[in-house]
């Protein structure tokens, strides 16, 4: 980085992040359903998992900034077609005004310069494609052949096919049944409304970097190229020219060095909100890359669920929790949805956390919240660390 440099202290810079980021959630003017679409909209994706122990992480990150969501929203906002399905860093939950920027990847896939993980059998992509064309839309299970005679539909060679078109983007998620995907024509599921022009190197690239900034306040190039293959020398390239050009600025926070909008230190002089208490899941935005969340938030994370049992400190899925502007405890949670009791089976308290008494009402506030939110009524506490820490519950 060059030019006049910014300095922030490692509070500040918290700050910035945490009210880009939207957290704590304010006071909202709008409709529920509308605040949902305005925060996939700032966020620019909402990540997709299928681990389900406690409420999916597309429906907790989205519950996080809108104390009013609920769980049909996204479906609600998928038939509407201002929100669709495609692949960021990972599965996710895109807003539709972006749609013209999952060309980049769909192009490349299509034209062989990116590799899906899937094998490609052209035949039957082609067979799925006229299947769906004719019948409507379809999932993978409607491919599971029941008839010897005819082609075969068995379902995992169906379902690679029904992936690689997707990825392509000649097939869209049209919506789904019981969290299973349903398949149809992408014509008939965006609007005619909607930018289908592939945008150039420099509108695509300028606009990774521009929604990472808004939505992260402060970044560095190989956040903004977190798994995206092959963009972090062209992000350096057009980073430097917005830098030159005064749309961006230089700062350090510590030994490291970020960008950041030009206007956005201006949120400073906005309060962020330090009593709320809010328990974040795993892949929620601010989270996900946890080299950045240490840098930033002197918290070492990670999530257990993929570690052997017997190696698990925290547990099997963790959630950080978020506290007077830092991260300052994570709790391991279940919910036993048919006995509507929600188990903590691990809290573990950051060394660092001060006021635990302040701590203790805020996250019990947070902790009746997060129950109702995962439709349980009961709580069952299995062990706290340290272990003198009491939840008031």
């Amino acid at each position: 980085m060059s030019g006049i440099k910014e300095s922030l202290s490692k509070q500040e810079a918290r700050k910035l992040v945490l009210l880009s980021q939207k957290l704590p959630p304010v006071n909202q003017n709008m409709g529920a359903l509308q605040n949902t679409l305005s925060a996939i909209q700032h966020l620019g994706y909402i990540q997709i998992d299928t681990i389900s122990v406690v409420q999916r992480a597309h429906h907790h990150t989205l519950w996080s900034r809108n104390p009013r969501y609920q769980v049909d929203h996204i479906d609600r906002l998928v038939a509407d077609k201002k929100v669709f399905e495609y692949w960021s860093h990972a599965a996710a939950y895109l807003p539709m005004r972006d749609f013209r920027y999952s060309l980049v990847r769909k192009h490349a896939i299509a034209s062989g310069k990116q590799n899906h993980w899937y094998e490609r059998d052209e035949k039957l992509m082609k067979s799925v494609m006229e299947r769906i064309r004719i019948e409507g839309p379809l999932m993978a299970k409607d491919f599971e052949n029941t008839d010897k005679k005819r082609m075969d539909w068995s379902s995992k060679p169906a379902k690679r096919a029904l992936e690689n078109l997707f990825m392509q983007g000649d097939l869209m998620i049209s919506s789904r049944q019981n969290f299973h995907k349903v398949y149809d024509l992408t014509e008939r599921v965006i609007d005619d409304s909607v930018d289908t022009s592939m945008p150039s190197e420099e509108e695509y690239i300028r606009h990774l970097i521009i929604r990472f900034l808004q939505a992260h306040g402060i970044g560095q190039a190989a956040e903004m190229a977190y798994l995206l293959k092959n963009t972090k020398s062209r992000l350096d390239k057009y980073l430097q020219e917005m830098q030159e050009n005064k749309e961006l600025i230089s700062l350090s926070v510590g030994d490291q060095n970020y960008y950041a909008l030009a206007d956005s230190l201006e949120l400073l002089n906005r309060p962020l909100s330090r009593s709320k208490c809010k328990i974040l899941s795993p892949f929620d935005n601010l989270v996900i890359q946890r080299k950045r969340l240490k840098n930033l938030f002197d918290f070492d994370y990670q999530i257990e669920c993929y570690v052997p049992e017997a190696k698990r400190q925290y547990g099997y899925f963790s959630l950080p929790i978020l506290w007077n502007g830092e991260m300052l405890a994570r709790v391991d949670c279940k919910a036993e949805r048919k006995k509507s009791i929600l188990h903590i089976n691990h809290l573990a308290l950051e060394p660092k956390l001060r006021n635990s008494e302040k701590f203790t009402q805020s996250f019990n506030k947070e902790l009746h919240a997060f129950m109702k939110f995962n439709e349980c009524e009961h709580l069952q506490v299995h062990k706290v660390s340290p272990s003198y820490f009491k939840i008031q519950f």
